[in-house]
């Protein structure tokens, strides 16, 4: 069988390499964890851990481990408050098998109409996707010119944007992040999802309120994961905290 929190792991480690690397920022990955050696964007941890056991101090001398330092604990089994960190919030790692062919699409080319969930192709809209997403770190080209990313919109009367998520296919399943809905119907963005990719499983995570949309569409739990954070004397207010990616 499987080993889907695994997968799910590493296909979270891959996007945020994708996302680091769109800020010029190079990671660096073995069999215990994908790190980078500073500052991550904002919303984006500086390590994610790719398998259990991994040890607490070596993983903190592969990042900049100071204050705003981030990790995710991929197993949930680090004890990171003796190096200074506290835990920000736990999650659940989710997979969805294949669904197959929906019966009413959900997901249509650009120009399709303002219902449906739809690719962003150009800078301008992924700008006014990254605003809509809260997620100004996502604002670079150059995620648009990897072909394992895609960036989903739904737009309103109007055009602007309403409910989005990003997809990237970079292994044995499709990963799901930055899922946002203006209106709150994030169910219907899950659902397009899914309908964007029937025949291939799907992995991603989420927390809280985040998850009962992405179970009504078929995910289910896999296994529990969390986010530490190093605190800062005196909080940035420009550094968010860690949680979209």
């Amino acid at each position: 069988m499987v080993a889907w929190r695994a997968v799910a792991a590493r296909d979270n480690a891959d996007w945020c390499d994708l996302v680091g690397r769109a800020h010029g920022l190079v990671g660096a990955r073995d069999a215990d964890a994908w790190t980078v050696p500073r500052r991550s964007p904002p919303w984006y941890p500086d390590a994610v851990t790719l398998r259990p056991g991994v040890d607490a101090a070596r993983l903190l001398a592969r990042i900049e481990a100071g204050p705003g330092a981030s990790v995710k604990d991929s197993f949930a089994d680090l004890d990171l408050a003796p190096h200074g960190f506290r835990m920000l919030f736990e999650a659940e790692w989710i997979h969805r098998p294949p669904a197959g062919p929906p019966a009413t699409p959900l997901v249509a080319p650009p120009g399709a109409g303002p219902t449906a969930l739809a690719p962003v192709t150009s800078a301008r809209g992924l700008a006014a996707w990254a605003a809509a997403a809260g997620s100004e770190a996502l604002r670079r080209p150059a995620l648009l010119a990897d072909p394992r990313v895609t960036i989903l919109a739904r737009r309103g009367g109007d055009g602007a944007v309403t409910a989005g998520a990003v997809l990237t296919d970079s292994g044995p399943a499709v990963g799901v992040s930055n899922v946002f809905a203006a209106d709150g119907d994030l169910a219907r963005v899950w659902r397009g999802v899914v309908a964007a990719c029937p025949d291939r499983p799907l992995v991603g995570y989420e927390s809280g309120g985040g998850l009962p949309p992405a179970e009504e569409a078929g995910f289910r739990r896999v296994g529990p994961l969390r986010v530490w954070l190093r605190p800062a004397p005196h909080p940035d207010p420009g550094r968010r905290p860690v949680g979209r990616g």
